[in-house]
């Protein structure tokens, strides 16, 4: 019964439950940084290689595309560039990072997340091809594809040719949700207007980015996108043969990953999203929370897919992860959650109905911070929800959008 109710009431998601089980066994995933060194490496030899990478960018057989590239004779990198929690991963987000020398090659590193978030004409005066090799996780606000669209904004003006070394999108590429972000809400945590999950790949938003003419100046970069071979959209990362590297300090696996595009829209209130704990992101709560108070406001329906747990928790500093983490020492009562149904689970929805019910139990103790608006993209959504509107209008307001946007990037998809 509770399976019929659910095809029902959401169909759509029926069929991709249907599509997933009539799908044939999926084949192993090769990265395009496997694409580029065994088929393409013309595209570089003998050209001076600058990349923006981090610690993410792991050939098949797991060595870095940087070590790949550095051992070849006809290939030589002159530049380094390092996003936000730079080229290992370690830094906590926000963090400012100085440009350096790398230790282990001796090439310059240039932070992309220091004084500049865009390439200088000076950092690339030494670069002839700029490569793009970073895993992504699929949420509009996870800074590597603003990172991304700088730089080829950069190589654009400078004349610079931009490969990208695409890889999957680990939460699949089948499901779109959450608003799409208004022009007024850009940002560096969105600065494309795209839904906050948009099932597309850092490859499929490069060929989008250039092709809607969304860089400055509507600039076009001389773009090359090396596809990974024999991903599909309805496939997760842990059905691709690739190892999981930790893609952010607070991103330690995939269930972080899954439950980011709508956990992350706590860091916008006084809620905390599990910072400070061994699970960001699967553990949320705050000293004020009743958690069976507030279980009892969530339906079945929208929780449908996710196991939600009562918990308890102190956030305490992590370095190099949560330095200061949200109810730093306090004892927080909340809930775990576990995605158990990936197919029918919408995180950006369930964060939707989550904020409603404090809202309704707390109006005076939940928290809105001006960067809200930012992680939404719009202002309306936390307008509706401080006026009281039932998440079902909440979410189905940004349905006509979402609709516009998915019709829009189907032609710069890659993958069936």
């Amino acid at each position: 019964m509770k399976i019929l109710f659910h095809f029902l009431r959401w169909p759509l998601a029926g069929l991709l439950l249907v599509a997933v089980a009539c799908a044939p066994p999926f084949k192993q995933v090769t990265p395009g940084a496997d694409v580029l060194i065994h088929e393409k490496l013309e595209l570089i030899r003998g050209k001076r290689v600058g990349i923006i990478t981090n610690q993410t960018a792991l050939t098949r057989d797991g060595r870095h595309i940087v070590d790949v590239l550095a051992g070849l004779p006809d290939v030589r990198i002159t530049a380094l560039f390092a996003p936000e929690h730079g080229i290992r991963g370690d830094r906590p987000g926000g963090e400012w990072i100085p440009s350096y020398t790398d230790s282990v090659t001796g090439i310059t590193v240039f932070s992309l997340y220091g004084k500049t978030r865009k390439p200088t004409p000076e950092m690339l005066d030494s670069v002839d091809v700029l490569l793009f090799d970073i895993q992504d996780i699929g949420a509009r606000f996870y800074t590597y594809i603003s990172t991304m669209g700088l730089a080829m904004e950069a190589a654009a003006e400078k004349g610079i040719p931009f490969i990208v070394l695409d890889r999957p999108n680990p939460i699949s590429g089948a499901i779109v949700e959450g608003p799409v972000l208004k022009p007024r809400w850009k940002s560096f945590v969105g600065m494309f207007p795209i839904p906050i999950r948009h099932g597309m790949t850092v490859g499929e938003l490069a060929l989008m980015i250039n092709g809607e003419g969304w860089l400055a100046g509507g600039i076009k970069a001389d773009l090359t996108v090396i596809a990974a071979r024999d991903w599909n959209r309805l496939q997760w990362f842990d059905q691709t043969g690739l190892r999981w590297v930790k893609t952010s300090p607070n991103i330690p696996d995939l269930q972080s990953a899954m439950l980011y595009p709508g956990i992350a829209l706590l860091e916008g209130v006084n809620v905390s999203e599990g910072r400070g704990t061994q699970a960001p992101f699967q553990i949320i709560g705050a000293p004020w929370f009743e958690p069976e108070r507030i279980k009892k406001e969530l339906p079945v329906y929208w929780t449908y897919g996710l196991r939600i747990e009562p918990t308890e928790f102190v956030p305490e500093p992590v370095p190099g992860a949560a330095p200061h983490p949200e109810y730093e020492g306090e004892t927080c009562r909340g809930f775990r959650l576990e995605i158990h149904d990936r197919n029918v689970f919408r995180p950006v929805s369930f964060a939707i109905y989550l904020l409603c019910a404090l809202q309704k139990l707390y109006p005076d103790r939940l928290k809105f911070t001006p960067g809200f608006d930012r992680l939404t993209g719009d202002e309306r959504i936390r307008e509706q929800i401080l006026a009281g509107e039932k998440p079902e209008k909440i979410i189905a307001g940004w349905k006509r959008e979402l609709n516009e946007f998915k019709a829009k990037r189907r032609r710069y998809l890659l993958y069936p």
